[in-house]
């Protein structure tokens, strides 16, 4: 059926229509432990949900008996252990959730099904990317495993807690996407300031009401330690960076420790801001001590997908996935309530540009364009000095397309600096939950050059692309496809037409890159389908030849590595580490220790004996002790 979102789901939760609960049924053998709720639910029957379909007895012959018809009463009061009942899916069942096409193995995962009303399936948003899904109409299918042992299976392999990171490089694939990255964005920024009553209802807003049996027992918390205000006086205030440490230690037991540091999307700190990272002018640079955010905004650089500097990587890693999974369901129900309350949308005042954006804008394309001139006039007269290996008209093309293109990043530039800090596309943008300079452009400045096949749109008349144009002014920028316009201020008539050419090429791209990549991925499939790695830990074929002597040459794993790959690349990231030895047991990331405090303290650590040798190494290397 058709999904939908749900942020006040877990990550592994997907919720079930009632409909599609009372149709999908799992063969229950009758014990001991289950003879009294599986009677209550032959007593409901088909059509009361929970209930059951069948039930097979052990001196039935192996016949079915459908439960819409009959004596259900007398059927329950004669059930006997042995006996099999098709019961209805129910809270706590684990269900397969696939989204066609299947292009990896993500894209069939096992949830936990929570039953619901009306007639979507629902699940959480940080769970999209993996199976590519948005809710514009997308469908989705679910399967229920009919043994003990295809469920066992289900959550062990193919568990959402056990597929948070892509096996292709060890990058999260599930983590917190556009609306929450904003919503903590926003959150963390420097004048964001809770009174103790708002403060309370934040930290609210991210827990659940009642603890369920399904997948993550205990996600319940029972006390809340509210940490002390940021400002005492003249009232007190708390900051949106404090909902972090809450979220991440709400009751002062320090069940979990994060130590993280690394620069944000808008970190700027360079010579004209001199000083440590810590003090960056615009808060661009994380740092996470003993679970407290200290400085630095949340983004994709740090709660999203595709970096191993993410809060929720580092839980993974230190641990285990339902660290990380329990962490991702309070950020998502946090920042969809904390946004539901503030509000974020886009109007018309926000891609407006103001009069000195205009003139600016006026003055970079009227330059532009005088360039542009100059040089068809040069070619026009045969003055154009040809670059190496171009004809004149193909160094006249590669000429205008340069200038042409740093008119739209200039005009960008200036979009950047003109906007408010608080206009919606820019905070999209700055924050990576959605859009790029050139969507803010687009909208506010200039759209720029229209390509077609890696060029300026071609001549469809005899010496010029539309007839509006005369054959002397053919390679002029408006000629060939440039709309100085911008989508605010409105297309003309050509501009319009070039635009939507190039759409045109887009649209069809997609179309035939799809069946193409899908051509190719079934032959990829069909070659290395037999592959497997054998227990001397070469990879050979069903024949038994042998492809490889070691897995992919070093026996690694990629969805276990710490490290960004290459050569630099390490299975653990020992710097990181270091930060978190010296913040739990010497108290500071930064002050000084001795190597015999730094060996005593990797005893507290959680990391195998040959890691704790090889990160003893690495400290003596390089001297970081001192």
């Amino acid at each position: 059926t058709v999904i939908s979102p749900d942020p006040n789901l877990r990550i592994n939760q997907v919720a079930v229509p009632v409909y599609i609960a009372k149709t999908l049924t799992f063969p229950e053998v009758v014990t001991k432990n289950n003879i009294e709720y599986l009677r209550e639910a032959v007593r409901n029957g088909p059509d009361v949900h929970p209930g059951a379909n069948f039930i097979q007895t052990e001196n039935g012959n192996g016949l079915k008996r459908y439960l819409k018809y009959g004596d259900r009463v007398k059927i329950a009061k004669e059930m006997r252990h042995g006996d099999v009942v098709e019961r209805h899916l129910r809270d706590g069942d684990v269900v397969l959730f696939n989204r066609q096409p299947s292009l990896h193995k993500l894209s069939i995962m096992a949830h936990f099904a929570v039953v619901r009303p009306w007639r979507t399936f629902r699940f959480n948003e940080c769970a999209c990317t993996p199976y590519n899904a948005d809710f514009d109409g997308d469908e989705m299918n679910l399967h229920l495993p009919q043994t003990e042992e295809a469920r066992a299976e289900a959550i062990e392999l193919m568990g959402v807690m056990h597929n948070l990171v892509t096996p292709r490089n060890g990058q999260p694939l599930i983590a917190a996407i556009q609306d929450f990255i904003t919503a903590a964005y926003t959150l963390t920024s420097r004048d964001t300031f809770f009174t103790r009553e708002t403060f309370m209802q934040t930290c609210a807003m991210m827990f659940e009401v009642a603890c369920s049996d399904t997948g993550m027992a205990g996600e319940m918390v029972e006390k809340i330690v509210l940490p002390e205000p940021a400002i005492s006086r003249p009232c007190r205030l708390w900051t949106g960076k404090q909902i972090i440490n809450v979220l991440l230690d709400p009751d002062g037991s320090k069940k979990w420790t994060v130590n993280l540091q690394g620069k944000t999307r808008i970190f700027t700190h360079s010579k004209q801001f001199p000083g440590s990272a810590e003090m960056c002018p615009v808060d661009g640079f994380l740092v996470i001590r003993n679970s407290q955010l200290l400085c630095g905004r949340l983004d994709k650089s740090n709660i999203g997908g595709e970096a191993k500097g993410s809060i929720f990587y580092v839980l993974l890693r230190d641990y285990g996935p339902s660290a990380a999974v329990i962490a991702m369901t309070r950020l998502a129900r946090l920042c969809a309530r904390f946004l539901g309350s503030r509000g974020f949308s886009i109007g018309l005042n926000d891609v407006q540009p103001g009069l000195q954006l205009r003139a600016l804008k006026e003055d970079v394309v009227k330059k532009g364009y005088q360039e542009c001139d100059a040089n068809i006039q040069d070619f026009a007269s045969g003055l154009l000095q040809s670059q190496p290996g171009c004809t004149p008209e193909q160094t006249l093309e590669a000429v205008i397309s340069g200038i042409l293109s740093k008119i739209r990043d200039d005009c960008g530039q200036i979009c950047l600096q003109e906007l408010s800090r608080n206009n919606a596309p820019l905070i999209m943008q700055w924050c990576g939950s959605k859009g790029s300079k050139i969507n803010v452009s687009q909208m506010v400045a200039c759209v720029g050059q229209q390509i077609i096949s890696g060029s300026r749109i071609p001549d469809g008349f005899e010496g010029r692309s539309l007839p509006h144009f005369a054959i002397s002014a053919s390679k002029t920028p408006a000629a060939k496809g440039f709309v100085q316009n911008s989508f605010y201020s409105g297309l003309t008539p050509c501009e319009f037409f070039f635009h939507a050419v190039s759409g045109r090429e887009g649209l069809v791209d997609t179309a035939v890159k799809t069946a193409e990549t899908g051509y190719m991925q079934r032959r990829l499939m069909k070659a290395l389908e037999d592959l497997s790695v054998q227990y001397d830990m070469t990879v050979r074929t069903s024949t038994n030849a042998i492809v490889q002597f070691c897995y992919g040459d070093d026996g690694l794993d990629p969805a276990m590595m710490e490290g960004d790959g290459g050569s630099t690349g390490n299975p653990v990231n020992f710097s990181r580490i270091l930060l978190h030895t010296k913040a739990i047991c010497v108290g500071s990331a930064d002050s000084y220790c001795s190597l015999d405090t730094l060996k005593s303290a990797t005893d507290h650590l959680i990391l195998p004996e040959s890691f704790k040798l090889a990160l003893i190494d690495f400290l003596s290397k390089q001297e970081l002790t001192k």
